[in-house]
């Protein structure tokens, strides 16, 4: 039985390649934070208090544009509210017990990528485990903010469109382990892409953000999985 020092470990040790790809990804944040006019203590402080790449840009956005604190707060609550299901799904791993106190931590951390890792963990989710994964992602998408508002443009936009890329590997890492492995899970995620790309094309859904349709495409195809081939009790036991 792993200690509360042994599971964050192993947390660490898997949250450092999404440390690493944070730390790219928010490079390029950094760097459009200052061209809109925030200092790095702004910069910082707005990847360590929201941690989501879609809502930052958003944000970012919206401030530069000087737009109305209502409207951001709501355009926030749309695109991240995907993080909802996720904590959803996690709330099923971990032991009914843990404390209010462990949830509110564990849920300030929650990103698509934190969340891959956590529900792939086997058997119960211990918090110590995502405060692990959390101890080289947060770092790493907040040094790589500063890092980027300190450079400002001095990087050719080549080198920061491939920096951006290392999202997307990133999100494909954490994917296709656990679809190697299970013929079910590799299926819900070929229907997942091939469902966003209709979302993408079909006039319909053009007005819709993406936080939106990735709540739905989610609930959707969730619902159906869960239907057609649901998960025994005792499987996180």
């Amino acid at each position: 039985m792993k200690t509360y020092m042994g599971e964050w470990k192993s947390g660490l040790k898997n949250g450092i390649p999404i440390g690493m790809g944070y730390f790219a990804v928010s490079f390029t944040f950094g760097i459009l934070a200052k061209q809109a006019g925030l200092n790095p203590f702004e910069s910082v402080f707005m990847s360590v208090t929201n941690l989501t790449s879609a809502g930052q840009f958003a944000g970012l956005t919206l401030i530069a544009s000087a737009a109305a604190i209502l409207e951001i707060a709501i355009t926030q609550l749309i695109i991240n509210s995907r993080y909802f299901l996720m904590s959803f799904a996690l709330s099923q791993k971990i032991d009914p017990n843990t404390s209010v106190f462990h949830r509110l931590i564990m849920a300030h951390g929650i990103t698509d990528e934190v969340f891959g890792v956590s529900v792939a963990v086997p058997g119960k989710l211990s918090p110590y485990y995502v405060y692990g994964v959390m101890s080289a992602a947060i770092p790493g998408w907040a040094l790589g903010t500063l890092f980027g508002v300190i450079s400002g443009n001095v990087l050719p936009p080549r080198l920061m469109s491939a920096l951006s890329i290392a999202l997307f590997g990133m999100l494909l890492a954490v994917i296709i382990p656990p679809a190697k492995g299970n013929k079910v899970i590799a299926g819900l995620i070929f229907v997942s892409m091939v469902l966003s790309l209709v979302f993408t094309r079909v006039q319909i859904f053009a007005s819709l953000s993406s936080g939106v349709k990735i709540i739905i495409i989610t609930l959707f195809i969730a619902g159906i999985a869960a239907f057609v081939f649901p998960v025994k009790e005792d499987t996180y036991e």
